[in-house]
């Protein structure tokens, strides 16, 4: 059986995140492919990954990282630059109309330990079963859209109890 060590050792590895505009000075003439990733995964990461170009890598990223729209991976190796794109996927979008409705429907969002995205007034949540259950149950009026989604944060080892 083959480690995990073996599989990645035969494919370039990213390491580190750069954007464009700090782009390191020998990579600003390698070639361009892209991938197109869901939030779920630009937050793996280690993962074995494929360009739309067909080109096959890992990454080993820092522990935490969260890949975003215009992110770049450098594979050095290959003389290539990957821009990450952003899936567009199924969300549930609530428009609060002021700050005390957003605090309350922000409230009953998080205490379900489900992700969400505040993007200027709205607060938007994946379309995860339990969501619209839970939304209608409080009454918080939403719609259906499909969008990218970048969760507000990774909590690790987040949980509830006592600390001993």
């Amino acid at each position: 059986m083959k480690s995990v060590a073996n599989v990645f050792k035969s494919l370039p590895v990213v390491s580190a995140v750069v954007r464009a505009d700090a782009m390191p000075v020998e990579a600003q003439a390698y070639a361009w492919d892209e991938i197109v990733l869901d939030w779920e995964q630009r937050v793996r990461v280690r993962a074995r990954r494929v360009t739309t170009g067909g080109i096959e890598f890992a990454t080993a990223l820092p522990r935490g990282t969260v890949l975003r729209e215009g992110d770049c991976l450098v594979l050095s190796s290959l003389q290539l630059n990957v821009r990450v794109i952003e899936c567009p996927e199924q969300v549930l979008v609530v428009r609060p109309r002021d700050a005390a409705e957003a605090a309350e429907f922000s409230y009953h969002i998080g205490n379900s330990h489900s992700p969400m995205m505040i993007d200027g007034g709205l607060i938007i949540c994946p379309e995860m079963p339990g969501m619209t259950r839970l939304l209608e149950y409080h009454q918080i009026p939403f719609e259906r859209a499909e969008r990218p989604f970048t969760p507000l944060g990774q909590v690790v080892g987040h949980r509830h109890g006592s600390l001993s």
